[in-house]
């Protein structure tokens, strides 16, 4: 077995429904996984766009959302997570809105690839406030025993 992300809404590679996008409710997807490698304390997940702004001449990687301190023993997200429906203990970090929070697709242009890299790691990573993805993935270097990564794309309606 290996350590898996998977989602009911969509197949690896295949589009996100436009529910969970700036077209739909805007609502995370719901996001199990499985078979985290042994020794495994927490888990942390950044979804991020490497398409922004056009798939064509793309110039920057946008985050979408970023978790950290997910329990050891959790093995799935809600759809619509929130502060309050997430597992105990997970801690969100800012996104490129400079929000906490889920923020879905919005594409201005073109179809984009989304990401939904999980890592687990071997350790509970100290407060780290609401990190950046940069701030976070500094926190987690030489922790990541292994990652498990879902990919969606989407393109607003008529691109």
């Amino acid at each position: 077995m290996t350590f898996q992300l998977t989602s009911p809404s969509f197949a690896n590679g295949q589009p996100i429904p436009a529910r969970y996008t700036s077209d739909g409710e805007d609502v995370s997807p719901p996001l199990p996984w499985s078979d985290p490698p042994p020794g495994t304390k927490s888990f942390a997940l950044v979804v991020h766009d490497p398409d922004a702004p056009d798939p064509k001449a793309p110039k920057r990687d946008w985050v979408h959302w970023v978790l950290h301190g997910l329990p050891a023993d959790a093995r799935s997200l809600p759809e619509g997570a929130t502060r309050q429906t997430l597992p105990p203990g997970t801690r969100e970090g800012l996104n490129d809105w400079g929000e906490t929070g889920w923020r879905g697709p919005s594409p201005p242009i073109g179809r984009h690839r989304y990401f939904f890299d999980l890592f687990a790691l071997d350790t509970e990573l100290p407060d780290l406030g609401t990190p950046t993805r940069r701030e976070l993935e500094a926190a987690m270097k030489g922790h990541v025993l292994a990652q498990a990564t879902l990919m969606g794309t989407y393109a607003k309606h008529g691109q």
